[in-house]
């Protein structure tokens, strides 16, 4: 079993659904990430989506386009946030850990290379956005060879014969968005999100994580009855553009919104 495998399966044993923060890589300087990352765990997190920083975040709203500047700004890179995994690894061995990005960085490192370098550093798994299942062929077994699970979006408007094709290529989890639009956008509604997820866990076993709309201990407790894992990423992000100019209350904020969350989605 794959890490993420390993903790999909002792949360379910346990009761417990996969809090998962995401955070850019690089954001608000490259040296912070590694510390970051052991305090979302320490506070209660079961994985963690860690974004690889880009000059086109598409799919992104202005708080994570902000991060991405941040994070360039600083140096960050593709390989730089490699070596970060790398150095998290050191001290933890078990929180599963994937990569969410963009295609175009990869594809100019080149599928292979990146996929061995992913997986000298300990990465679990990626998620790149703009990946369709249509060019999938060309990614997947580069990943699958390397034990890099392949996750992919699947969206409110995604047709049943679509996500079918989908889920086909997906592992590790689907990431199920919850509204239409853009990261840190509108309102989720958890019974429609419910629906869909009924819908797509008769296509596949693979676990189902939530993003998108997940603010605070209320919603990710009433989106944890639905799903597999519930999916942070804006209102961390804006954490630490609130302290990028005081990074020692970074850490601190953060584990205040991801402690909040592991106790309302436990209680």
């Amino acid at each position: 079993m794959t890490r993420t495998e390993e903790k999909f399966a002792a949360l379910n044993a346990a009761g417990k659904k996969a809090l998962i923060p995401y955070i850019t890589g690089g954001d608000p300087k490259p040296e912070y990430t590694e510390a970051l990352m052991h305090a979302l765990v320490d506070a209660g997190a079961d994985m963690i989506e860690l974004g690889m920083p880009f000059s086109d975040p598409m799919a992104d709203g202005p708080v994570i386009q902000k991060a991405c500047e941040r994070a360039l700004a600083s140096g960050a890179s593709v390989q730089g946030i490699l070596d970060i995994v790398e150095f998290f690894r050191k001290k933890d061995s078990t929180t599963p850990v994937i990569l969410m990005g963009y295609l175009n960085p990869v594809e100019h490192m080149g599928y292979k290379t990146f996929a061995a370098n992913a997986k000298k550093a300990g990465v679990d798994g990626v998620l790149l956005v703009d990946l369709p299942p249509e060019e999938a062929d060309d990614v997947v077994p580069v990943f699958k060879e390397s034990g890099i699970d392949t996750i992919f979006l699947i969206a409110p408007t995604t047709t049943a014969q679509r996500a079918a094709k989908i889920a086909a290529y997906a592992s590790g989890y689907i990431y199920y968005v919850s509204v239409k639009g853009v990261t840190g956008s509108a309102t989720l509604d958890v019974a429609e999100v419910g629906e869909k997820l009924s819908g797509l866990r008769k296509l596949t076993d693979v676990p189902l994580a939530v993003g998108f709309g997940i603010r605070d201990g209320a919603s990710a407790a009433a989106v944890g009855q639905v799903a597999d894992g519930v999916i942070v990423g804006s209102v961390l992000v804006n954490c630490i553009a609130e302290f990028a100019q005081e990074p020692e209350k970074i850490a601190p904020a953060l584990q205040k919104h991801i402690k909040a969350m592991r106790e309302a989605m436990d209680a």
